[in-house]
């Protein structure tokens, strides 16, 4: 695995943001100078008193804003959103502590999320266009302009849904990740299997959906070389492992809740968050959060 004092990617990282990688020598973000370190945050958790904690900035308060929803239970002090929280929750979760180096394709949060991420890490934003996300780089996924090997983790959450060549932007993700790295891939998971929109389909930020996914993406992935897990909540492989297609709640619109239970089986699903955390940190309902965890074999073979 590379490290923050590998000199390639010091270079090319003094290059883009100007300045060195995983150093504590500028003034660290207002939101998150609570943070003493990303992997410390259970032991905070822990400590504080409110119902609502937010696992990147540690945030704790009462409750989140908005609603229970990935695209809501908003922290009001950095801004992130439930599906943020769980992907941020992956990574470091499924991680041992290192200072990897870390690529995000279109992270929504801004500047001082991505100031905190290269305090902590080797750490590039990038988007296709910079059109609806200020980045430190422009990627296509479809044809990287990286080095082989050069990344430690990828997170990519609600991109892969908008590239239209799935099979060619996971052979290229493949290739720049280092041996032993690992992608942390979150897409809409709105129905069973995997099927192109009926109709043109398109997000907030006016950018058209290719894809609507299934969790038969896994097949996919493999198919390209990744070793391949959907890390979940408790709560969702519990109606996976019991065979339960039938969601005790009233279901968010767009969500297919039956049909993707029905195409989960529990054998392909880690729990990763408790009732407990996944209440606490804003991760329902459970449905909406399936993440896959993407595997780089170590060595060829």
């Amino acid at each position: 695995m590379g490290s923050c004092s590998a000199a390639r990617s010091s270079q090319e990282l003094r290059k883009q943001t100007g300045r060195r990688p995983g150093q504590g020598d500028v003034p660290f973000p207002g939101a998150f100078e609570r943070v003493s370190h990303p992997w410390d945050w259970g032991g905070r958790l822990e400590e504080s008193a409110g119902t609502a904690f937010c696992n990147i900035c540690w945030w704790c308060g009462g409750a989140f804003g908005g609603f229970q929803h990935s695209e809501s239970a908003v922290c009001p002090d950095c801004g992130s959103i439930a599906r943020d929280r769980f992907l941020f929750f992956c990574f470091v979760g499924r991680r041992a502590r290192s200072c990897y180096r870390v690529l995000e394709t279109s992270p929504r949060l801004g500047t001082e999320y991505r100031e905190a991420m290269k305090h902590w890490f080797d750490y590039r934003a990038s988007d296709f266009d910079q059109r609806a996300h200020q980045a430190d780089i422009e990627l296509d996924l479809q044809d990287i302009h990286l080095d082989s090997g050069s990344v430690d983790v990828l997170l990519t959450p609600h991109v892969l849904e908008h590239v239209p060549d799935t099979e060619r932007a996971l052979d290229e993700i493949y290739r720049v990740l280092a041996p032993g790295g690992a992608m942390y891939l979150q897409v809409p998971v709105l129905q069973g299997a995997t099927a192109r929109p009926k109709v043109p389909e398109f997000h907030e930020d006016d950018t058209p959906v290719e894809w609507r996914f299934g969790p038969d993406l896994s097949a996919r992935l493999r198919g390209r070389g990744f070793e391949t897990r959907i890390l979940c909540t408790e709560e969702v492989y519990r109606f996976a492992r019991a065979g339960d297609r039938s969601w005790p709640r009233p279901i968010a619109k767009q969500f297919d809740v039956p049909s993707i239970l029905e195409a989960l089986s529990h054998q392909a699903l880690v729990p990763i968050a408790d009732l407990e955390t996944s209440m606490r940190l804003g991760f329902e309902p459970g449905y909406m959060f399936l993440t896959w965890e993407c595997l780089k074999a170590e060595s060829p073979g």
